[in-house]
């Protein structure tokens, strides 16, 4: 999960990325900047997979499409938010955090899904658990998730990825330590074995 408060930070930020290994971005649309900044890290780094996160309504889908993002990805999964997915030609990734959201998405086709706010909805106690009666479903959890606690929810069958802020924190950014991010970002792609 990236947030890109500044326009020219976003390809260093990307490319530093998938230099250590990470090559599937989620920029959140959470600041003015960040429509044109996953633009502009789609045209740098046709490698990577790039996608929009914090996609709430019908509005942000379109910026998305329009800015070349190869997947979406909300906090939520409203009705009005997942018809407009449904006819959008990239793929939503819905937020859930609970087994009635989790139903909603299931109603519209979805067997994957993010769980947010992970920690404060239960952790990997929480995805666990709903693997049971939801057997087919598979998570992608963030909220909470570092170092500390990743391999809690790596270990978890039904767990495709995390995601996180941990591997490019804020004050890295803004001072350009791009080796470092580097660096987080090569440990990071070692967890998956």
């Amino acid at each position: 999960m990236i947030v890109i408060d500044r326009l020219e930070d976003a390809v260093p930020l990307a490319r530093a990325l998938v230099a250590g290994g990470l090559n599937v971005l989620e920029v959140t649309l959470r600041t003015p900047v960040a429509v044109e900044a996953i633009a502009a890290m789609v045209e740098a780094l046709p490698e990577a997979i790039i996608g929009s996160g914090t996609v709430c309504d019908a509005a942000q889908i379109e910026q998305s499409v329009a800015a070349g993002c190869q997947f979406m990805v909300s906090p939520g999964a409203t009705d009005r938010l997942l018809e407009a997915a449904a006819s959008a030609p990239i793929k939503l990734l819905p937020g859930i955090a609970s087994a009635a959201e989790l139903m909603r998405c299931r109603e519209y086709g979805y067997t994957e899904m993010k769980l947010f706010p992970a920690e404060t909805s239960g952790g990997a106690a929480a995805i666990k658990a709903l693997g049971g009666p939801f057997g087919d479903v598979r998570f992608c959890p963030t909220g909470g998730i570092g170092p500390h606690n990743v391999m809690d929810y790596l270990a978890l069958p039904n767990v495709l990825c995390v995601g996180g802020s941990w591997i490019c924190p804020s004050e890295l950014v803004k001072a350009g330590r791009w080796d470092e991010i580097t660096e987080l970002a090569s440990n990071a792609a070692a967890l998956r074995g």
